[in-house]
């Protein structure tokens, strides 16, 4: 089964990536806003994500649909059931895995372990599984992005139950990595609609996360109503429908170490956002770690291009 949609450019795909990064970065500080004013539980808040996310791409998957008059989303589920509910599951679990971990172990190590396995799981994955190839550089970039994010994240307090956060946020980096893989191999050759693989992949991550959001309490029991709405459905709009769709699409022109790297994007965002917006307050280490991180970003997309030819000779 063949997708009549283009590859995008090189350059266009690393923008695509850096901006899913960015808005997954503003989720954050939106959940954390949702913890404190509606003490609604992780899995309820990425139940309602994924919902709104779904409703909001089911609605423009319709009206693409009915335009074209095609059976694209249709011959998907036939012919890549296996690979959708494998996507799907995976972003439900490693979603909600790291919001616990936040919960259990604090930020800092939810953040560490997460992010930090995750290009190192992925570049694993990627030699094992295709032609990408990490050479010295690359190997030097991951290292400098790790200390980057621990300078970054180092300075916030250990949660009560570390152990359990730990144990979380290392089942949040297998599926993060998996779910990237998984996402690249499919859209690998210009294979697979990518605007459809996040449709059913939310849709199928929406049900899996339905009755464990029942058994926490899937309503806000505090704050204002509006509020809580406007915050659900900024987090079901940009860092899950529009973060995701993007994020796919991306990983169709660049290597998946190359996005995982970009990704790191993500925690300098949430720390721009707690300095300019929550009063908060980002020390030496915080500042040098966001310039390194900033810097391996930088490196990675000058780099990329010439990485893709070298591998596609």
């Amino acid at each position: 089964m063949k997708s009549n949609q283009q590859t995008p450019s090189i350059n266009r795909g690393l923008v695509y990536v850096l901006f899913a990064a960015i808005a997954w970065g503003t989720g954050g500080a939106v959940a954390a806003m949702l913890y404190k004013n509606s003490e609604i539980g992780p899995i309820a808040v990425s139940f309602w994500r994924f919902a709104i996310g779904a409703l909001l791409l089911a609605t423009l998957a319709l009206i693409i649909s009915l335009r074209r008059g095609n059976s694209t989303i249709f011959d998907l589920i036939r012919y890549k059931w296996g690979q959708l509910l494998f996507l799907g599951s995976g972003l439900a679990i490693y979603q909600t895995a790291y919001f616990g971990a936040v919960q259990q172990s604090g930020l800092a190590v939810a953040t560490i372990v997460t992010l930090g396995l995750g290009p190192i799981l992925i570049a694993i994955g990627s030699h094992l599984t295709t032609t990408e190839r990490i050479n010295r550089s690359g190997v030097l970039t991951i290292a400098f992005s790790l200390v980057g994010l621990v300078l970054l994240t180092g300075g916030d307090d250990i949660g009560a139950q570390p152990i359990q956060g730990i144990t979380l946020a290392l089942l949040s980096a297998i599926g993060y990595a998996g779910v990237t893989l998984m996402t690249r191999a499919m859209g690998r050759n210009n294979s697979t609609d990518q605007f459809n693989v996040t449709l059913l992949g939310i849709i199928i991550g929406t049900f899996f996360l339905l009755p464990f959001a029942f058994l926490e309490g899937v309503t806000p029991t505090a704050g204002d109503f509006l509020y809580n709405v406007s915050l659900l459905g900024y987090l079901g709009l940009v860092p899950t429908a529009l973060a995701y769709v993007l994020f796919n699409i991306g990983l169709t022109s660049i290597r998946a170490t190359t996005a995982s790297i970009i990704v790191l994007i993500e925690p300098v965002t949430a720390a721009l956002i707690a300095v300019l917006f929550l009063g908060e307050r980002l020390a030496i280490l915080g500042v040098v770690g966001t310039i390194i991180l900033l810097l391996s970003v930088i490196f990675l997309a000058l780099g990329e291009r010439n990485v893709i030819k070298v591998i596609t000779k």
